[in-house]
Order: structure tokens, then sequence, then C-alpha cells
């Protein structure tokens, strides 16, 4: 199954239930933008590339960006509008690689959160949406990424994952590795009137690694200003060099 497809038929219906409470996670990303001093400095325009239901993009729109969220699921977007009220963020629904046609002025900022670069289809298309981004910055202009780190390989019990669980829901992981993939599989259990019942699928993500993505960086002129690993999440700010 594509990317796509599980998040369509999949992982779009209970994403926002998995990643906890909204408030409190787009105040924490709030914190972060505002801790690491990102702030308009120039046109104010910004990108948040895989959008969901909009932690970056809020954060980007309190900050004063105007904010292009771009994502492909259409669950996730219909809960960004409900999210954003009167915030200034432009929502569109595309795949990522289509970015540049989206685009009319250089940015200032462009955010790829989450696990989102993992998510393309191969080391190749990570490259190009990098070196995309990179020539979309006005100068001194920002990229922010975070990935997950997926150096070591997990074996044996280690493989599943407890995400998330409640009273009515239970989310588990379960990795397979490959050298260049990792196959997820979410598993899914709900309690429907007293009765358990499971719901399974599975997708590839992109096993890339810390040292590809800073080497993608340096051959498009950007200098690293942050390069910090915290709970298996990469983050990088990095920053486009003055031609």
């Amino acid at each position: 199954m594509s990317v796509k497809e599980h998040y369509d038929k999949h992982l779009g219906d209970f994403y926002s239930w998995m990643i906890g409470d909204f408030d409190e996670k787009q105040k924490e990303y709030q914190q972060f933008l505002s801790a690491n001093q990102i702030t308009p400095q120039q046109n104010k325009q910004a990108i948040d590339l895989g959008a969901g239901h909009g932690i970056q993009s809020i954060s980007l729109a309190k900050m004063g960006f105007k904010v292009l969220a771009i994502d492909f699921n259409v669950q996730l977007l219909n809960q960004l509008i409900e999210n954003s009220k009167e915030l200034e963020i432009e929502i569109v629904e595309d795949d990522l690689t289509y970015l540049t046609k989206h685009i009319s002025e250089q940015q200032e900022l462009i955010v790829c959160a989450g696990d989102t670069l993992t998510h393309l289809n191969n080391k190749a298309d990570i490259e190009k949406l990098l070196c995309n981004c990179c020539a979309s910055l006005l100068n001194n202009g920002k990229l922010i990424l975070s990935f997950r780190d997926y150096s070591k390989e997990l074996v044996g019990n280690d493989r599943f994952i407890p995400v998330r669980s409640d009273a009515n829901k239970i989310l588990t992981c379960f990795l397979e590795y490959g050298k260049n993939y990792i196959q997820v599989t979410d598993i899914l259990q709900t309690n429907e009137n007293g009765i358990w019942k499971q719901k399974i699928s599975s997708y590839l993500k992109v096993r890339v690694t810390l040292n590809d993505v800073l080497n993608y960086l340096e051959l498009n002129k950007m200098k690293i200003i942050l390069n910090n690993l915290e709970r298996g999440m990469f983050t990088i700010i990095a920053e486009k060099i003055s031609d």
C-alpha cells in the first residue's frame, strides 16, 4: 500500500488521536520556534510541508508568518481548516514532490516536520525535495526539518512499539527493517460496544540517515545552525548562505 493510501484508508482516521492533545502539541511547537528565534524577518512567507492537522502551520501563523500548508490527506486538512480559524493559512491538497508549482515568490521559511521526509518514495525524491526547498528560500531564509532516527535496527520484540492507548483504542506499530526501507505496520484495535476489533495497514518509510540529509543540505549551500537528537527524532535548522 502506498503512503497516501495508508493515510487515506487507515491512519488519517485516527492520526489526531494518535498525536495527542492538539493545543498542548501546538503550544510546544510554538515554544520551539520562539526559543530558536524563528520569527518573521523578511517577507513573512512560510511553507509547512506535510502540514497534517496543523500543529506547525498554526504555530507559524501565530508567530506572524503567512503560511502555505501542503498535505495529501483530506481528513487531516479538513481538521486543519477547523483548527486554523482566522489565521493567515492557505491550504493546498497535493503531494510534496509538486512543491514548486505552488510557489510564486521566494520563502523566508520552510518547515518539514514530524517524520514527513521518510514518507517520500526514495532517497532521490528526498534529495530533490530538499534541493527545491533550498532553491525556494530567500538568502538567509531557514529550513526546519525533523525526521526519526532509524540508524539502529530494532530486533525481536523491540520491533513492536506501543504508540497510544485508552479505554477504547490501542495502537501498536510494528517495524520490519530493510537496507533502504522500513515497512511500518499500524495495528489499531478498537472497542466497539464491548467487542474488540482489529484493523491493520502497512506502508514503507525511506531509511534516510542524518548524514544523507546533512550532505544534501551542504550541497545546496545551507549552513546548519541546529542539529539535535531528542526522543529518537532529529531536528535540523539550516540557513541559506547569501550569494
